[in-house]
């Protein structure tokens, strides 16, 4: 347990647990409404959020919080009243926000390409103290939204028509989920990065839906796959010394192989307890009679 002394590295284990639940957590809602890039997008605009923090010696996870919240709400208002028009529009705001990050950190006096990449890949050295308690503040967020909603952002996720009809505030709902998916990116950045987020929150439930059908199950495994891959790779990424985000989603996308290959035998042992299970139940019609005249009035 070596890797447990350093005080870097337990700073680092606990981040990668929040980001572990919380990443699948709302990743699941954005599997199901079919934005799987949307963590991607908001990476991006949360990197002005960065930059803004060096220029301004503030905290770069809360400046990027606030600029990631604001881009998630316009990107929202771009679905509501895009249109044609609104993939451009899109576009402009995701790289702008990169392009926008970049250079606010070289013209900043605290910043440098060391700080960048550190953001843009994740580091475990560079994980604060203040770090840890923002990222607990902002996981306890995601985790309460996620769990607590989750038959609200269920129902509005599936099908956004009959949310509406059954009475719920479809577009408060539609901007919350996306309010909370840009605080789970400001969450993970400093142990997946900016780059990668968006993958930890969607390999993990494309992985746990191989061998779940329905959600509630789906939403715990992709939580403990979520869990277990970023544990395992910050520990690998001490040892091997290699980068903890691109380790992180390499296990993860391991993770959906092993899966995605358990699920075929699973599927067919499924079909054949079905089909026991059906000819356990048939009752045998005696010869020369029909099942008509079983048939009593």
């Amino acid at each position: 347990m070596e890797f447990l002394e350093p005080a870097f590295m337990q700073r680092a284990l606990i981040a990668a647990v929040l980001v572990g639940i919380t990443a699948p957590a709302i990743g699941i809602y954005l599997v199901q409404r079919r934005q799987a890039l949307m963590g991607d997008g908001i990476g991006h605009i949360a990197m002005t959020g960065v930059g803004l923090g060096f220029l301004l010696s503030t905290s770069p996870v809360w400046m990027a919080t606030a600029v990631a919240i604001a881009g998630a709400v316009v990107m929202e208002l771009i679905r509501w009243f895009g249109h044609t028009r609104g993939d451009i529009a899109l576009a402009m705001l995701f790289y702008g926000g990169m392009a926008g990050g970049v250079l606010l950190i070289n013209i900043s006096d605290t910043g440098s390409n060391a700080n960048l990449t550190s953001y843009l890949f994740g580091s475990l050295s560079t994980v604060s103290s203040s770090d840890v308690w923002a990222i607990g503040l902002l996981a306890a967020f995601v985790v309460l939204v996620t769990v607590g909603l989750r038959r609200q952002l269920f129902a509005v996720s599936q099908d956004e028509e009959f949310a509406r009809v059954t009475g719920l505030p479809v577009r408060l709902l539609n901007l919350l989920i996306a309010v909370t998916a840009a605080v789970t990116v400001t969450v993970a950045m400093r142990v997946v990065g900016l780059l990668l987020v968006s993958a930890l929150m969607v390999v993990p439930v494309a992985a746990a839906q191989q061998v779940s059908k329905s959600f509630r199950l789906t939403f715990v495994l992709s939580v403990v796959i979520g869990t277990a891959v970023t544990l395992a790779g910050t520990v690998t990424s001490y040892y091997q010394d290699v980068p903890p985000g691109a380790t992180i989603v390499l296990l993860a996308i391991a993770a959906f192989v092993a899966l995605t290959a358990l699920a075929a035998p699973l599927a067919r042992r499924r079909a054949r307890g079905r089909t026991a299970r059906t000819e356990a139940c048939t009752l045998e019609v005696p010869a020369g009679r029909t099942a008509a005249d079983d048939v009593h009035v």
